[in-house]
């Protein structure tokens, strides 16, 4: 046991020898760590001492440099201000001189419209008096004297007006004339046809006047047989060596003109002869209208024409109109119908087929009544033909509204075929009746002194009264008689209305 205690206590005494050894050691560490702590802070604020000396040394150096430049930059702009202030002073003093000039001006400018004012005032004064002065003169008020005025201004503007209209319509005449001129000077000439003059044939030669008595036959049988065979009229007269033919159909005169001369050069003229060769100058007719048809529609450029539309075009070979021949007029007419087409851009085949059947109606207009374009117009829409043809048809003479350029070009080109030089003939009758015609309808209108048709119907001059009529009443007169006459009249081709108002001044000196 004692030897454990002494173990004990042993080991407690080194403890305690330890731990004081121990305590020695760490308090002299510490001792000698403070002391170099303590050395190093004095080292480091000697450093500091001397960093914080440079440093305001330096912060001394770069003040002074930043107040010589604030003083420099002070300098400069007290230099600039300075003169910006000398330039102010010297545009104030400019300003200045400027607003005395212009105070002189705006009292000049016053003084002026003072002076002015005073004028106007005495201006309206002597007016005044003017106006009082010439309406006692002229013993009228001044509304009436306004009035006075203003019809004068009116039938003043009224001539200028007419002036301008005048010469408006001559420009675009002049022009119009001129490209109108030129297509169809080109038409005409590209055409260049011969010029128609010829007439039905009714009269059939014969070798000697024998051959009349054996026309007739015996109690006349002979003609009465040709007659019921052909439906013509037989006329046989004094006239020399010679037998007229009668008929409003041209087809069955030209069959008898036929059969005729086959009996003539035959000799053998009997009611059972007559029969059969009637029968074979019908058959003979029919191929040439066919024929003919067929030729025309090929000249003319207007192919897939339907076999009754080339029988009833053929026919046209027996029709005349003022002598000249139907089936050469239609070809001619297509042909330039075609060229002004081309020329206008309109449709050329539409063109050349209105024109070449646009006197269809005349192959039957002895059996059916009414205007033959109407008449045409209703064969071809019923053999199938297009609206535009058709169109065409009825519109040539003006019995149907046009509805395309075609239409139009249509009725020009007839127009032309018939009214070129040499193409038709007229009976002196018939022209008479045509000058006089135009003629009263000319006098019908108000205004109208006197009127004479001129150059065969081609023109009327009408002289109106000048105190009726005046400058632009003139220019509308002329358009309502030319109204007038393309209404109410026939005339191959075109009118010229020429309307002339003359003024005369007459005194005498004594």
């Amino acid at each position: 046991m004692q030897p454990f205690i002494i173990a004990i206590v042993t080991l407690l005494v080194g403890l305690a020898l330890g731990a004081l050894l121990g305590y020695a050691y760490f308090h002299h560490r510490s001792k000698v760590l403070l002391e170099s702590a303590e050395k190093q802070a004095e080292r480091i604020l000697a450093e500091a001492e001397t960093r914080a000396k440079e440093s305001l040394v330096q912060a001394r150096d770069e003040a002074l440099q930043l107040r010589n430049e604030a003083e420099r930059e002070a300098k400069q702009r007290e230099r600039e201000l300075r003169q910006e202030e000398n330039r102010l002073q010297r545009r104030r003093a400019s300003l200045d001189e400027r607003f005395e000039q212009l105070d002189k001006r705006e009292r000049r400018l016053s003084q002026r419209q003072s002076a002015l004012d005073k004028r106007a005032s005495q201006v309206a004064q002597m007016e005044k008096e003017r106006l009082a002065e010439v309406q006692r003169v002229a013993n009228m008020s001044q509304e009436e004297a306004r009035e006075i005025l203003l019809k004068t201004v009116e039938q003043e503007a009224r001539q200028d007006m007419a002036r301008v209209i005048r010469e408006v319509e001559a420009e675009t005449r002049e022009e119009a004339e001129r490209r109108a001129r030129k297509i169809v000077t080109l038409a005409v000439q590209r055409i260049a046809s011969d010029q128609v003059s010829e007439i039905s044939v009714s009269t059939v030669p014969l070798p000697s006047d024998d051959m009349k008595g054996r026309i007739i036959g015996r109690q006349g049988r002979n003609i009465r047989a040709l007659e019921n065979a052909t439906g013509v009229d037989l006329v046989v007269d004094d006239t020399p060596e010679a037998v007229l033919l009668s008929c409003f159909d041209p087809v069955r005169r030209e069959v008898a003109r036929v059969a005729l001369n086959k009996l003539i050069l035959d000799g053998r003229i009997h009611p059972a002869r007559i029969e059969q060769v009637v029968a074979k100058a019908r058959n003979e007719v029919d191929q040439i209208i066919r024929e003919e048809g067929e030729q025309a529609a090929l000249e003319a450029g207007v192919p897939g024409l339907r076999p009754e539309i080339i029988k009833l075009l053929g026919r046209l070979k027996f029709r005349t109109s003022y002598g000249q021949n139907q089936l050469a007029h239609s070809v001619e007419t297509a042909h330039l119908a075609g060229i002004m087409a081309a020329e206008l851009g309109a449709n050329v085949q539409i063109a050349k087929a209105g024109a070449l059947l646009h006197d269809l109606g005349k192959a039957v207009d002895h059996e059916v009544e009414g205007p033959h374009a109407l008449i045409g117009a209703d064969l071809a829409k019923r053999h199938g033909l297009p609206p535009a043809v058709v169109n065409c048809i009825a519109a040539h003479h003006g019995e149907a509204e046009a509805e395309s350029l075609e239409a139009i070009i249509v009725e020009a080109a007839d127009a032309i075929s018939g009214a070129r030089p040499g193409a038709r003939r007229e009976s002196l009758d018939t022209y008479v009746k045509r000058i006089k015609a135009l003629e009263e309808v000319a006098d019908s209108f108000d205004g109208v002194d006197e009127s004479y048709a001129i150059q065969a119907g081609r023109e009327i001059r009408i002289i109106v009264k000048p105190d009726e009529i005046d400058d632009l009443a003139a220019i509308q007169l002329s358009k309502d008689i030319a109204k007038s006459v393309e209404d109410n009249l026939q005339y191959p081709g075109q009118i010229k209305v020429t309307v002339i108002r003359e003024t005369r001044a007459v005194d005498f000196a004594k």
